[in-house]
């Protein structure tokens, strides 16, 4: 059974990711440190027994389509309407809109909780996030006020259509077309695909945010409209009105997430309404709706990265308990009569450590990235400084922490052994769920060429080198302190960095001569690079806090394994951002 690790999530949040600090320069308003801990122990009680018991149901069942609705696995519906009872769908709104106007850290601190609890499930909400920021961003005051309220208190549902089946991230290749009418309203037609939890009847109204083109756009990505899509039309005191003119043709079958619906989308087609085509009203500008759409897909890839985070917190939890009960063999060294529980032993104790480092220092990652963001809107005379490193973070945060979490799944598979390939330990059910987090919202590819092509490049590589130097001295934090039980690990983290730095200066300079293509080759393992050194960094700046509740030795033994044994790896993932290009030859002639 999952446990929110209430502890640790406050512990990241205040002294890893600068919450404290922010309530104490009076940037957070009159949020205190007790009020952090109440809502997250909450949070953690809800998920531990609402949300969690119903988690196996969702994956056994499933969602299905009958009879032209959605149905959601058994107790779904009420789950649904439980959570938004209790307000968690407006953490972070305004409060002019029913929201709670709390930061962007603690929202994504309790979405990891409900993704732990149930990735499934804790999709639902994330959509509807989305739409209210892009809503606020770009929607008119008439939208605004007809939709807000409802969307933030999750009675109304929100989702993103992008894809099509011809069209993945490539989104510029998009059939779906906007018509004008002369009322101001516009009608749409085509059809979206993977379109998360895009039907259900756990919510009273659906309100699609939907990428159009209409018949005069220019080619491309410059000719993309947003448009605002309800399931059913709201009249003018905000009753529901009728059916509008599109559905769900079918669900996706999956191989995780099986309670969320994952839906194709048919717009316009005649099924309701007076006249063919879905009803719409744009968003923003015409031919703008990328960049609205953007608004959305930002804080979903940290959404999905917190995904990540999540599994892995599930798959570390389930793979220790297994491990503290299973006996088999004798430990070395043991003096104990009969079988050692297998946690003794060196090579399960190492993929456990392995599972914590990956998983804390995800949570670190994610956490820093939604401080940036918070801290963009609240420090204004560092406003710019932090909309870059959200900025740089965010494809960070969404790729490491989504590969980690497979990773961390696959390998509480192999602790449990046999039994983790048997379904009913729950072990595969979370490895199949993590699979999807590295492909969509952008796979981890296309995060590795943001990152590379648009991240570490803001301000000509000066922002990502600053960084650079802030992670040298947590290093030398670690080489100055008294503490005991660091080791090498100042050593090994400043080797670490070094490769980072060598890495990045190369990719900049490649890029500055007009060799992208060579850089671009290298993109991927310096991302993992880069992740690699914030964990060991993360890990590092929460050993040297000091606090009193007992788990100092632990944090420093975590982060002294970490340094030790993983970041290792960064010294080939260096070589292999340098040498990548040779892998652009190599390509042509072996793929040939």
């Amino acid at each position: 059974m999952y446990k929110a690790p209430v502890e640790e999530i406050a512990f990241t949040l205040k002294h890893v990711a600068g919450l404290e600090q922010a309530m104490e320069e009076g940037r957070l308003g009159d949020l205190s440190g007790d009020v952090v801990d109440a809502i997250l122990t909450e949070a953690g009680r809800f998920a531990e027994d609402v949300m969690e018991p119903l988690a196996e149901i969702g994956d056994r069942q499933g969602a299905k389509l009958v009879d032209g609705k959605v149905v959601l696995p058994d107790g779904w519906e009420k789950l649904y309407r439980d959570w938004i009872a209790g307000g968690w769908n407006g953490l972070t709104a305004p409060e002019e809109f029913g929201g709670q106007g709390l930061p962007h850290m603690l929202n994504i601190a309790t979405l990891e909780i409900w993704n732990s609890a149930s990735m499934a499930f804790g999709l639902a909400p994330t959509l509807t996030m989305g739409a209210v920021e892009a809503l606020i961003a770009h929607g008119s005051e008439d939208l605004k006020g007809k939709y807000l309220s409802k969307l933030v208190s999750g009675e109304w549902a929100g989702t993103m259509n992008l894809t099509e089946p011809h069209a993945g991230s490539d989104v510029g290749a998009l059939r779906t077309r906007a018509e004008r009418r002369d009322d101001g309203t516009y009608r749409l037609f085509g059809q979206k695909i993977f379109i998360t939890w895009g039907d259900h009847e756990a919510a009273e109204n659906i309100v699609h945010f939907v990428l159009a083109r209409l018949p005069d756009a220019p080619a491309g990505t410059r000719g993309i409209s947003l448009f605002l899509v309800p399931k059913f039309l709201v009249n003018d005191d905000g009753s529901l009105g009728p059916r509008n003119d599109y559905f769900a043709h079918s669900l996706e079958h999956k191989l995780g997430i099986h309670g969320s619906p994952t839906c194709t989308m048919i717009y316009g087609d005649g099924k309701y309404g007076a006249e063919k085509g879905a009803v719409a009203w744009l968003v923003g500008e015409e031919n703008k709706g990328l960049a609205c759409m953007f608004t959305m897909m930002n804080n979903a890839r940290l959404a999905v990265g917190i995904q990540g985070v999540a599994i892995a917190e599930a798959a570390t939890q389930k793979a220790i308990a297994y491990a503290r009960e299973r006996t088999q063999g004798r430990a070395p060294g043991t003096t104990a009569s009969g079988m050692s529980p297998i946690i003794e032993h060196p090579d399960i104790a190492r993929m456990l450590l392995t599972m914590k480092a990956l998983t804390q220092g995800s949570r670190a990652i994610c956490y820093a990235c939604a401080e940036a963001i918070d801290m963009s809107h609240r420090d204004a005379g560092k406003a710019r400084h932090w909309q870059e490193r959200a900025a740089l973070l965010t494809p960070i945060a969404k790729s490491f922490s989504t590969d980690a979490g497979v990773d961390v799944a696959s390998l509480g598979i192999q602790v449990h052994g046999g039994m983790g390939f048997i379904e009913e330990t729950g072990a595969a059910r979370l490895l199949r769920d993590a699979r999807i987090a590295p492909i969509y919202e952008g796979t981890n590819g296309i995060q590795a060429i943001d990152l590379v092509t648009r991240k570490l490049t803001i301000a000509d590589g000066e922002h990502v080198r600053g960084f650079i130097g802030e992670l040298r001295g947590i290093a030398d934090a670690v080489a100055k302190s008294n503490l005991d039980g660091f080791g090498e690990t100042a050593d090994r983290l400043n080797a670490a960095i070094a490769d980072l730095e060598t890495a990045s200066d190369w990719l900049l300079a490649r890029q500055a001569e007009g060799h992208a293509a060579e850089a671009l080759a290298g993109a991927t393992p310096y991302q993992r690079l880069f992740g690699l050194v914030l964990t060991g960094s993360y890990l590092a700046k929460a050993a040297l806090t000091d606090v009193a509740d007992g788990e100092g030795e632990k944090r420093i033994a975590l982060c002294r394994f970490a340094a030790e044994n993983m970041l290792a790896e960064t010294a080939a993932l260096a070589d292999r951002v340098v040498t990548g290009a040779s892998s652009l030859e190599a390509a042509r002639i072996a793929l040939a």
